[in-house]
């Protein structure tokens, strides 16, 4: 029976709809289930379908259907049924009895209505608000009735409640994620809280607040922002914070406070502005518990700026801190012969010394300098103290203390160790414009290291105008070792017994094209420092070797003996330098003759001892320079393949006002004796210096009582006359 003349069986149909436990509850699908089955059953149709649109409008889809099944489905892209959609928005439904004609329905006719033999297609608007959020479809083929207004009727009543089932169902929704919001912010281990801006309030917080602060939300909500913990302990802070919401920035901050149990709390926060629909001022404020990350950060950031060793600022640390003054103290230590320390008593004791040096150096600086300073570990043996003030009262004599407090020895169980610093000051406004205080420290540290006694040195404009002098003068010997600017002068060795010339000491001369001829003690500390040395050594030896073969061809015995630096004795190249001297220069055996300081000998003395002993294999006698001024001891003497000491230049000079300086040579002479080692007395000068050590049995002598140093041709002259002599 047709719905248009049963107007009971409509209002049946719409009561069924309205009253159901489905479309009282807002479920939308289950409504439009009922109504589609309902039309279905109730009125002469192919096919019921009810379309939801999305929220963004781009894309429809079937919520229900009923009746018989289409081939061919709807466009699902609304943006391709812009013509149809426009109808709809203008009229809420079309009715149309020729669909696969109709100009309104063009859009669906060729992909849609053809193909599913569709001729005649009732749709209507589900609206809310005034916006489509859905479409209902009734649709007939060609040969059944038209529409008649009753459908249309009966249609547009369902469509509104379907329409009110949607919005039952957004409204549910709504309530249901509001609740859950709710329950997610209320159970959040991160505060939240909302403040009225207007009235400087607090409307809000969540439990979050009781957890992390110990303060409960009843305790601040209603109360005036003043009362925060965070404008309690930081105000200025604070102020600002609200400032700048108030202006509607978005603001991020991070701040520590005192949690009611007494431990440090960090809070983390986020803040920003919002107006409610009735033009209120309110922010939102979000924080966190930042504390273990806090922790961690700093911990991190201890590791990055502090040496693990003494826990002191680190070099880098150091360094920032210095490039940012411009005035104030450098202070700088460096431990001498720290490396020989470690290498003899191993890492483990270095530490420790490294340890006790940094404790003393921490100490001192709390005691005398309070928390205006800076100090810091800058190298393996090097320490630094910043001092941030210029003003510092006698800080030459703190600072002879300090020097002072740092040597005491050091206890490692029974063994005690001298502990030797050298220390040197610079004035930070008078350099830092010009030359790098750290530079200056540098140039200040060697000449402290040359230093007897306190090894304390201010950096001066001298200092400097000499580093720069060194520097110039390292350029220039750069340049006179590649263009041979070297030459060798021999000092003749004299056997007091037999009272003849027995050997020559090589010493080098420097003919530099500006200052003249320069002496060793000019240029061998700057050829040390930079390296040079090697290459220096390395044509000292072989000059040295080739002229004392030459020598040797015309007859001429001597012995030849040549310094060799440290750097080149420890460098691990001398044995086969030597070896293919020897090759290419046969000598007699024990005719050359190597001199290394005691001092130098003992840096290595596995290494010195292995590489002496190879040394002596080859035919080449070794000689302790120096000796007397070092610390090598009886055992060690006995250790190395030792042919030769020679006694220091300082106790022969004495031996005519110092009779210590007598006892002590004839101690050498007499030790030497026993061990069997010949003896030379270096810096002769007088006759009562010969005629002492001759009468003390030392075997031979040289110095400016015989002969300076003498180039090659005036050394021959000299031999060759002294030869004459003897025999006259």
């Amino acid at each position: 029976m047709r719905i248009g003349v049963n107007r009971e069986t409509f209002q049946r149909l719409l009561e069924s709809l309205t009253n159901s436990e489905a479309k009282q509850s807002g479920n939308f699908v289950e409504t439009a289930k009922l109504a589609s089955q309902l039309l279905s059953e109730q009125l002469e149709v192919n096919q019921v379908s009810i379309w939801s649109w999305s929220k963004d409008q781009h894309i429809q889809f079937a919520v229900a259907r009923a009746g018989k099944a289409v081939a061919c489905e709807r466009p699902k892209h609304l943006a391709d049924l812009e013509m149809y959609i426009a109808e709809l928005r203008r009229h809420l439904h079309i009715a149309a009895d020729d669909a696969c004609n109709d100009m309104r329905l063009l859009e669906l006719q060729t992909d849609y209505f053809i193909p599913n033999d569709i001729g005649r297609c009732l749709d209507v608007a589900i609206r809310i608000n005034g916006h489509i959020e859905g479409v209902l479809s009734l649709e007939r083929t060609k040969q059944m009735p038209a529409w008649e207004n009753a459908e249309i009727d009966i249609a547009t009543h369902v469509a509104d409640q379907l329409a009110l089932a949607l919005a039952t169902n957004d409204a549910y929704q709504k309530d249901e994620m509001l609740s859950l919001f709710q329950s997610a912010i209320d159970n959040s281990r991160q505060i939240t809280m909302l403040v009225n801006l207007h009235q400087e309030r607090v409307e809000y917080v969540n439990a979050a607040h009781q957890l992390i602060t110990g303060i409960a939300p009843e305790q601040i909500v209603g109360k005036s922002l003043y009362e925060l913990v965070y404008f309690k302990e930081h105000p200025h802070e604070a102020r600002q914070t609200l400032k700048q919401l108030c202006c509607g920035d978005y603001v991020r901050g991070m701040y520590s406070f005192h949690h009611l149990a007494g431990h440090e709390v960090w809070i983390k926060f986020a803040a920003s502005q919002f107006d409610t629909p009735l033009g209120n001022h309110f922010a939102l404020i979000s924080a966190e518990d930042y504390t273990d990350i806090r922790h961690s950060q700093l911990e991190l950031e201890y590791l990055a700026w502090h040496c693990n060793l003494t826990g002191l600022y680190n070099r880098p640390y150091f360094k920032r801190t210095l490039d940012r003054m411009a005035e104030g103290w450098l202070i700088m230590v460096n431990l001498m012969g720290f490396k020989r320390y470690n290498d003899t008593y191993g890492h483990e004791l270095g530490d420790e010394m490294l340890v006790e040096v940094g404790r003393r150096l921490r100490s001192f600086s709390s005691s005398h300098f309070g928390d205006s300073h800076t100090c810091a570990r800058v190298g393996s043996d090097e320490f630094a103290l910043l001092l941030h003030s210029s003003e510092v009262a006698d800080l030459s004599l703190l600072v002879t203390k300090l020097h002072q407090q740092l040597s005491h020895p050091v206890s490692f169980g029974c063994e005690s160790v001298d502990v030797r610093p050298a220390i040197a000051i610079v004035d930070i406004s008078k350099v830092a414009s010009t030359v790098s205080p750290l530079t200056c420290a540098d140039i200040a540290l060697q000449s402290a290291k040359k230093k007897q006694g306190h090894t304390i040195q201010t950096f001066t404009s001298t200092l400097l105008d000499a580093f720069k002098d060194d520097a110039e003068l390292e350029r220039d010997l750069n340049h006179a070792i590649r263009t041979r600017q070297f030459e060798l002068y021999y000092q003749p060795l004299k056997d007091l017994q037999t009272q003849r010339y027995i050997g020559a000491e090589a010493l080098i001369r420097w003919h530099h094209p500006k200052r003249g001829v320069l002496y060793p003690g000019a240029f061998i500390d700057i050829a040390e420092q930079t390296g040079l040395i090697n290459a220096i050594g390395s044509w000292v030896l072989e000059a040295a070797c080739k002229q004392l073969y030459l020598w040797q061809h015309h007859d001429i015995n001597l012995s030849m003996h040549v310094n060799v630096s440290a750097r080149q004795f420890f460098g691990g190249n001398l044995y086969e330098q030597v070896w293919d001297l020897l090759n290419r220069y046969p000598l007699k055996s024990r005719s050359l003759i190597l001199e290394i300081t005691e001092t130098e000998l003992m840096e290595d003395i596995r290494y010195a001892t292995n590489l002496c002993q190879e040394l002596a294999e080859l035919g080449v006698g070794l000689a302790i320079d120096d000796f007397g001024t070092g610390y090598s001891s009886m055992r060690y003497l006995k250790q190395f393949p030792i042919s030769k000491l020679k006694i220091d230049r300082s106790f022969i000079t004495d031996l005519n006002i110092s009779h210590q300086s007598r006892e002590i040579v004839s101690a050498i002479i007499a030790m030497a004796k026993a061990l069997n080692i010949s003896l030379t007395a270096e810096g002769v000068e007088n006759t009562e210096q010969e005629t002492f050590l001759t009468e003390n049995l030392c075997h031979q002598a040289q110095g400016f009582l015989y002969s300076p140093a003498l180039r090659q041709a005036e050394f021959s002259s000299f031999i060759e006359n002294a030869k004459e002599a003897v025999l006259h």
